[in-house]
């Protein structure tokens, strides 16, 4: 006659064990501590925050134009490798702010007068479409916003700013037409333009003849009167590159 053994192994089902492992996990998380933990899935990497930064200080004019920038002393300033610091460094090359030389490395894109002459005439084309297809679904929040924005670019004292709320302004009135690619195509050309716009509203009273031509671009879109307001961007358009054209050495 055979005895059972007393350690018989015993067999639990799947479901029973899928059970008892999901029973614990919920426990856990229940039990776990509760704080604020930052989303790090939606944080910047190494190469956007090093972007940025190069960005800002090429067309604040801490870099000037043919100017290398030298991978070695930006990787030991922010003390990471080089890695992340090309990978920045060609971004902004996508966005027209430096370019590549044999033997060079990167350099600060030198614009010439012709290629300034040809950013604005763009701006014009890009512009006017969008500004045309925008007013007919303007309501009176577009306009209240286009008047904080005003108010707080008069305001200002940081020449930084100026350009940043000179864009916000345009975006306001351009979001209506509902053309996003429209809206990002106009924008990269505004960003490669960011650091002359900066200069000339430095000069001969920019920032107050913007914020008067901006007022009055807004009154136009107000009252439905497409044609004035497409000129009166026109002229506005027109009168910022004058300005550059009035101050800046000139470049083959």
């Amino acid at each position: 006659m055979r005895t059972a053994s007393r350690h018989r192994p015993v067999s639990f089902g799947a479901k029973f064990v899928y059970h008892i492992s999901n029973s614990i996990r919920t426990t856990a998380a229940v039990n776990s501590p509760k704080f604020n933990a930052p989303d790090l899935g939606n944080a910047p990497s190494t190469s956007e925050i090093i972007t940025r930064h190069l960005r800002d200080a090429i067309v604040a004019g801490h870099f000037a134009e043919d100017e290398p920038i030298r991978q070695d002393d930006i990787a030991r300033q922010f003390n990471v490798s080089k890695i992340p610091v090309r990978e920045a460094l060609k971004r902004l090359e996508a966005e027209g702010l430096v370019m590549f030389q044999r033997n060079r490395g990167a350099m600060v894109t030198r614009v010439s007068d012709a290629e300034l002459a040809q950013m604005f005439e763009v701006r014009m084309l890009l512009e006017d479409k969008v500004l045309r297809l925008a007013i007919p679904n303007m309501t009176e929040d577009t306009f209240a916003r286009a008047e904080r924005i005003c108010q707080e670019f008069i305001g200002e004292d940081d020449v930084g700013r100026w350009a940043e709320l000179n864009w916000e302004l345009h975006a306001c009135l351009y979001e209506p037409a509902q053309r996003p690619f429209l809206v990002s195509l106009i924008r990269s050309v505004n960003d490669k333009l960011e650091r002359y716009l900066r200069m000339q509203m430095s000069l001969s009273s920019g920032k107050e003849r913007a914020d008067h031509e901006h007022r009055e671009i807004v009154e136009a879109c107000r009252a439905g009167d497409v044609d004035r307001a497409v000129k009166l961007l026109d002229e506005h358009i027109a009168g910022v590159c004058k300005t550059l054209f009035e101050h800046l050495p000139h470049h083959p």
